[in-house]
């Protein structure tokens, strides 16, 4: 292999790492919380459970998308939360724990607070929040990255503002354009 041949591999390895090797920023609720307060922006929450296969998979095909990784760090602070982990969240106030929660067992724990106050019902969940850490609304089950487009740049957008009704969420689906 010539120097040439070698140094436009090395090349090719280093813009390729740069590209592919990104990832979500992902943080605590407790510290995108803290973010906020410094820099207003709003949360997108990743609600999993480590048993659950859809998670797992929401993990290999949405989260690791390009478009996906650039939209999300761009516009959200990204949280991950186990939704039966043992992770103790402030929020508005009051202390989420999960004092049920049983070290070792596999399979199904208990829910964390945090995640009964939000309500969630199936897993994945993707949660979000105002820039201010108002919940705006959960979205249960596993969304593929031009699935999860729509809501990402909707609520980024404030566009979900305007949507009142089922006409109006309709037409609005009917009018974006996916990029993804």
């Amino acid at each position: 292999m010539t120097n040439m041949n070698k140094l436009l591999l090395v090349l090719f390895l280093a813009v390729g790492s740069t590209a592919f090797g990104q990832s979500i920023n992902w943080m605590t609720m407790n510290s995108a919380l803290t973010a906020q307060k410094e820099t207003p922006k709003k949360i997108f929450m990743d609600a999993y459970t480590t048993w659950c296969g859809p998670c797992k998979l929401m993990d290999r095909k949405t989260f690791s998308d390009p478009n996906v990784i650039a939209f999300i760090n761009e516009n959200y602070y990204a949280v991950k939360f186990n939704a039966e982990g043992t992770e103790p969240v402030f929020y508005q106030d009051f202390e989420y724990t999960n004092p049920n929660y049983q070290a070792g067992r596999k399979g199904r724990n208990a829910t964390h607070f945090f995640a009964d106050a939000l309500r969630l019902q199936a897993y994945p969940s993707l949660v979000f929040f105002e820039d201010d850490g108002t919940l705006i609304q959960a979205l249960p089950g596993y969304k593929t990255p031009k699935e999860i487009e729509i809501y990402l740049k909707m609520i980024a957008n404030d566009d979900y503002k305007n949507l009142t009704t089922e006409a109006a969420w309709e037409a609005y689906q009917a009018k974006f354009v996916s990029t993804f």
